[in-house]
């Protein structure tokens, strides 16, 4: 089989053997049943959210390509970071180049009364750079992009504390297992989101364990308001010496 043409199960399974890995192990490692494996190397079922990162880990490769078979990390053993000589440095007055877009950002801020609510909206005061390119892949329009920075430890392990991840506010309809930034009742948040019958929504988080799942019924609906879909993110980790 030609591996353009390899469908998810398939790159699950050839990752698996070339590792000389079981579907009993997978499972074990994952905490699922090794039937889930089987389902989703013969395309009867997806890996998603958590299940999705930890497969990536589990197989030494990123979820990317999983799904579609572009950045795959280096084989085991091998070097998987190249050395450059410094960084280039800009601020807010350098011109933006051919392939380049300026992002912006949105924020909570504390209503004029004080009384400790909140709101969502831009700030025109920060942006982001960003590769057209990088819009491109994720079949983003640029008028519609714009970023968010997450606060809290709820998404670890993916998503940690102050972690900057764009979305496109054009793709505000549910896709079960997706990440998206919503303004909940005035609270900026970027979470999973699931539909539930009747019109409803379950929110999720990725550290579970710390931060059960919510269920916002159909009537409190009108509390939640669907910023946008989750397309990138990125993390800076912070020396602590």
């Amino acid at each position: 089989m030609s591996y353009q043409t390899e469908l998810l199960g398939d790159r699950i399974k050839r990752r698996r053997k070339e590792l000389k890995l079981t579907q009993k192990s997978i499972a074990t490692a994952l905490k699922i049943t090794p039937s889930s494996i089987t389902q989703w190397e013969l395309g009867m079922n997806t890996p998603k959210g958590i299940n999705l990162i930890n497969l990536s880990k589990t197989l030494d490769c990123t979820p990317e390509w999983l799904l579609n078979g572009e950045d795959v990390t280096s084989a085991p053993n091998e070097p998987n970071a190249e050395w450059h000589a410094g960084f280039e440095l800009w601020d807010s007055n350098t011109p933006l180049r051919d392939d380049e877009v300026a992002l912006p950002f949105f924020r909570e801020v504390e209503l004029a009364a004080g009384d400790g609510s909140t709101f969502v909206q831009e700030n025109h005061g920060y942006k982001l750079r960003f590769a057209k390119s990088t819009l491109k892949k994720s079949h983003v329009d640029p008028q519609n992009a714009a970023c968010v920075t997450v606060a809290g430890n709820s998404m670890l392990p993916v998503l940690r504390h102050g972690t900057t991840v764009g979305i496109d506010t054009s793709k505000k309809t549910i896709i079960d297992g997706e990440m998206y930034a919503v303004d909940h009742d005035g609270m900026l948040r970027v979470k999973m989101l699931y539909r539930l019958p009747g019109g409803g929504v379950r929110i999720k988080s990725y550290n579970n364990d710390e931060f059960p799942d919510e269920f916002i019924q159909p009537e409190k609906m009108q509390d939640i308001n669907i910023i946008g879909w989750v397309f990138w993110w990125s993390v800076l980790n912070v020396w602590n010496n």
